[in-house]
This record gives structure tokens, sequence and C-alpha cells, in this order.
């Protein structure tokens, strides 16, 4: 199934100028060009052929269709089309014929890049056609390896991620709502009673009715310049020494973790100059530290590393998968846990600075890997 060769453009009359909206339809590449409108079509059919009849036989419709569809036309363009005159053939009113110029014209000029777009289109549909192919929506905390993934499973699986960043809880809210079939979140490994990360994600996951994968171990760490210039060591040296910080928004994953850090630190907000400012991924925040405009922040090892910036590894945390329980041996995701596990894609994803393959693509136990459930959720 190809986007069609008849796709067409429609005229939009507004006070002051002609606008063009372009639409494309289903179905076999005929010999009409790589687009053409059913107005110029009728117009061309009617001067090769004099007359309206001609032009109906030529177009396989009937006279009265073909008559009221100039009719039409005449009164949406509000212009003439078609000369009538006693005892002559029809023809075309300087307006249609100034019509069929700018067609030809912007055939000529713009084909290549109408058949590109046609191309384009035609690829990107091949997917929803092709029952070998699979799609998964997936909202996601900013992680360097999703669109390593992304890449690796079109490749390699005809598996097509639809990847959506967002901070981890409104992934995960996202996935309760139904709005994804798949959402990536990040915390620290097995997770303390009391911690703000339990406060957080306990309510939104629940044993039995959500399963998580995993994923990839990365390192978390501060984003400074290169040589570290203030001796950054330890969350706490952020205050001592007054750098300006940069922050992530509130429901991020990044945040949370940064919330827990300034707690275990003993610091109040106001102490950590900038923490108020924030921004939308690890990469805006190393672009902030790179362009001199905050003196650090806390991103994944590889967004620093990428940009040549220095970094200081504060800790560990393991990056999951989550899914609802239903959705787990449906064709997408049984795909995605396949792939996972081949040494190709462990392989890649060891690649990026700071991530090593945890138990990727497996099935783990809620209860082992976030032991939540194990002391009742605090008041």
């Amino acid at each position: 199934m190809t986007a069609d060769g008849g796709a067409w453009h429609r005229l939009v009359d507004t006070p002051t100028v002609r606008q063009i909206e372009l639409s494309y339809a289903f179905g076999r590449r005929d010999a009409a060009g790589a687009i053409s409108h059913p107005l110029l079509d009728l117009l061309q059919a009617l001067k090769d052929e004099g007359s309206i009849s001609g032009a109906a036989r030529r177009l396989g419709q009937s006279y009265r269709h073909t008559w009221g569809q100039l009719k039409r036309w005449e009164a949406e363009l509000d212009r003439s089309l078609v000369v009538w005159e006693r005892g002559q053939a029809a023809h075309l009113s300087e307006f249609g014929n100034k019509l069929l110029w700018a067609e030809r014209q912007a055939q000529a000029r713009l084909a290549p890049q109408i058949e590109a777009l046609q191309a384009g289109l035609e690829q990107v549909f091949a997917v929803a056609f092709d029952d070998r192919a699979h799609l998964l929506t997936l909202f996601a905390s900013h992680d360097d390896a999703l669109p390593l993934l992304r890449e690796h499973a079109a490749a390699q699986a005809q598996l097509h991620l639809d990847v959506r960043f967002c901070g981890s809880v409104d992934a995960i809210a996202a996935l309760n709502e139904g709005r994804c079939t798949l959402a990536g979140f990040h915390v620290p490994p097995s997770p303390a009673p009391g911690t703000l990360a339990q406060r957080t994600y306990q309510p939104l996951l629940q044993p039995g009715r959500h399963k998580i994968l995993g994923f990839a171990r990365r390192r978390q760490g501060l984003a400074v310049a290169p040589g570290n210039p203030l001796g950054l060591q330890t969350f706490a040296d952020v205050a001592r020494t007054r750098a300006r910080y940069v922050n992530r928004a509130l429901g991020a994953g990044t945040r949370l973790l940064a919330e827990q850090l300034r707690a275990e630190a003993g610091l109040e907000e106001t102490a950590i100059e900038g923490w108020l400012r924030v921004e939308p991924s690890h990469a805006a925040v190393v672009q902030a530290v790179l362009s001199g405009q905050a003196d650090t922040g806390l991103v994944i090892e590889a967004a620093a590393r990428r940009r040549g910036l220095g970094f200081v590894p504060l800790l560990e945390e393991d990056y999951y998968l989550v899914c609802l329980k239903a959705a787990l041996e449906e064709p997408p995701l049984a795909a995605l846990r396949e792939l996972l596990q081949q040494a190709a894609w462990k392989d890649k994803l060891e690649s990026l600075p700071g991530y090593v393959a945890r138990r990727s693509g497996e099935v783990l136990s809620l209860h082992r890997e976030l032991p939540w459930w194990r002391f009742a959720p605090p008041r």
C-alpha cells in the first residue's frame, strides 16, 4: 500500500490571500503525477476536449456531475472558470487558464520536493501495513540509552519505539492512565524505607498490576567544568562553595534524587544557590554548565562526557521499564524483551560512559527490586 500518486491539494480562501492545504490518500499510483487536484484535472480535460460533455467522458463522470463541479468551484472561488457563448464551444476563462499555468509552474518547480515528501510518507506508513513490524509507545525519564535503543530496535527487530521524554513520575502516571504501553523510571538500588523515592513511587506502582523489566544501571553525579575548578566532591560541597547549581523540574527522577541528596546532607533549599532554576533534560543542564551560566548540576555521566565536561560520580542507580501485567506477553513487548537480552544490545548499551547492562529485558520481582511493600507506606 502506498501513498496515492493522486494525492491532492485544496484551495482555501481567506479575506486577503489564497492558501493551499495539502492532503494525501492511500491507493495505487496512477499517471497523474506526484500531486494533483480534481478541479485542475477537470479544467485540463475541458481545455483539451473543448466541451463539458467531452471532459465528462474523459474523466469518467456524468455530464450533470461535471457541470455541478464547475458551478460549485466557481461559487467557492468567486471567479468564472468557463466562458459560455451561444453557438460556441465552452472554453476556459482567463482565470481558468491562469490556474492551469500556475499548476504547471508548481509541478516544474516543486516536483523533486513533492516526490521526496511522498517517498517519506510511504516509508513511514509502510510500517503500519507491515504485519511483521511492531510499535511500542514509551513515556520515559530522560536517558541517553533510549535513543540508541530506538535505532537498534527499528534496525534489528522491526520494532518501532515511540519515545516521549518526561519526568519519571509523569511517565508512570501516563502508563496508569493508558496513554502509553511502557514507562521508564530510575531509582537508587534497593531504596530504603522512608526515602523520597518510596513516598513518590509506591503509590504509583502496585504488585500484581505492574511488571518491571531490567534495563540498565547508570552513574549520576555532578557535571563540572573541565578540571573541576571548585573542587566539588559531594553534594554538600555545592552549598559550601556557593556553586551556582541548575536543577531539574519537579516530577523528574533526577530532581527526586537531588532532593534526597540535599536532605541527606542536611541542607535547606536556600543553602544551594540556583536551586529554583530548572532545565528540562540532562543535556540542557550540561549546556548550562558548558556555557558558564551555572557551575554544576546533577546529570548522568554520559551526558557530561559527551560534551567534554568533568564529572564527579555520586551514586549508581537502576533504570527500569515498567508495564501493566496484561501487556507483558503481547507481541511488541515480547519482541522488546528478547532484543534487550541479546549480546548485541548489551554491547551497544555499555559503549555509553557510565552504563552497564543489568538483567536487561528480564522480568524482575517488584518486591525484590523495590522492597517498599515489606513495610507499611508512610501515613
